[in-house]
């Protein structure tokens, strides 16, 4: 419940209170507050429980927290069959090494063979094209970018 309070916060209010209610009432508001959430949770409780009945025995293991769209869905994906193999396709795409592979087909470039030690050790082969996956370098600063009035 005060999981996101943080320490500071939680001085200020127990001087907050203390300023306000005082020392010696300060308990006696304390017991008051607490009695009162505890028979709003008996009530919310008691609540749950009338509906649980009047659903009837088809719905025993219906829980509240399902009503959470996000928990909805996840709960949906995680029992559908069709969703663990598409997270087994996902887990096999390399979304980089397709690139590579499309950007090589637009430029008329022969896709390079890809073995694990290569691909990570070997520097890339320039042709003089560039390459469209790789981090433009900053121009230098006497270096202006061309200007695009197509852009403007």
């Amino acid at each position: 419940m005060f999981s996101d309070i943080g320490a500071l916060e939680l001085v200020t209010l127990v001087v907050l209170a203390v300023l306000i209610f005082g020392p010696d009432k300060l308990p006696k508001v304390i017991q008051d507050v607490s009695r009162f959430i505890r028979k709003v949770r008996e009530f919310s409780d008691s609540a749950k429980a009338d509906i649980r009945s009047e659903l009837g025995p088809e719905f025993k293991d219906f829980e509240f927290e399902d009503l959470n769209p996000k928990n909805f869905i996840r709960k949906q994906l995680a029992e559908n069959e069709d969703f663990k193999e598409l997270n087994e396709l996902r887990s096999t795409f390399d979304l980089k090494k397709e690139m590579n592979e499309v950007a090589d087909a637009v430029h008329g470039r022969e896709s390079q063979p890809s073995s694990s030690s290569a691909s990570s050790s070997a520097p890339a082969v320039t042709t003089g094209k560039p390459d469209l996956l790789k981090k433009q370098d900053k121009p230098d600063n006497a270096e202006r970018p061309p200007y695009d009035y197509d852009a403007t």
